[in-house]
């Protein structure tokens, strides 16, 4: 199968697990915030995983083939991570800085954008998880689909908490249903895109790869970190994130 049809069906596949985690809404009874906390920790230690051992050392072995040296190659890898990071950080400072469990502080009266504009910003940032898929995918990299599964686990707890936002506001199961899935749809266009450009040229690989990789970096440690942080969660979310990373480590190394 081709490898950007790959892709894109990967990024689509992780993407749908957003409505997965929204279906609670439609149902008597949800995840509790505990269950919310481990899918989020697992999640984010496979992508934590992800980063070293799918995006990071295959793209620095990918630009040592191309002709680079191991210095240059380094050197490649760093100025990638940090234009991922660079570019979610200069999407956030245009869109609201969200967190899942926590939610945007300010007035009472202001809870009705709040609420969409973390709608919007959820969906937002879904695009670079897609486009991590899609690099990762793309490129052929073993883990890329266990990467596509890691992303998934991490927005089924995303899902669920856009659906109760837009319940909480009064609409219906059903929209509120419809829109978290709709949200989680954003990431096969970025899947599209990156399988797109690593399949055009081979010398694009290592950049693509190091960018998602500074990418998915910041989606970490800003968003799916602090929100595993939180009190009511407290370490369940750790030990998930230690579970998640030995075991996409495991594949990855095993499987590579």
């Amino acid at each position: 199968m081709n490898s950007v049809l790959i892709g894109f069906l990967a990024s689509l596949g992780a993407g749908l697990a957003t409505g997965l985690g929204a279906l609670p809404v439609m149902l008597p009874f949800g995840l509790s915030k505990k269950a919310q906390g481990i899918l989020l920790g697992v999640g984010g230690g496979v992508m934590l995983a992800a980063t070293s051992f799918s995006l990071l050392i295959p793209g620095t072995e990918a630009a040592v083939a191309l002709g680079y040296s191991k210095t240059a190659a380094a050197l490649l890898m760093v100025v990638g991570v940090l234009l991922g990071g660079v570019a979610l950080w200069i999407a956030h400072t245009f869109f609201p800085h969200e967190h899942f469990f926590k939610g945007k502080e300010g007035k009472e009266s202001e809870y009705f954008e709040q609420i969409w504009l973390f709608v919007i910003a959820i969906a937002l940032h879904n695009f670079p998880e897609g486009l991590t898929v899609g690099v990762g995918v793309g490129s052929g990299n073993s883990g890329g689909l266990a990467l596509a599964g890691g992303i998934g686990l991490q927005n089924i707890p995303e899902g669920l908490v856009v659906a109760i936002a837009l319940r909480n506001l009064g609409y219906s199961p059903l929209y509120a249903f419809s829109v978290s899935t709709l949200t989680g749809l954003i990431e096969p266009i970025g899947g599209l895109l990156g399988a797109s450009l690593v399949s055009f040229s081979t010398a694009l690989l290592p950049w693509g790869m190091a960018f998602a990789a500074g990418a998915m970096l910041f989606v970490i440690v800003d968003e799916i970190i602090p929100d595993i942080d939180q009190k009511a969660i407290g370490q369940v979310g750790t030990v998930g994130v230690m579970v998640g990373f030995v075991v996409m480590m495991f594949l990855d190394v095993s499987l590579g």
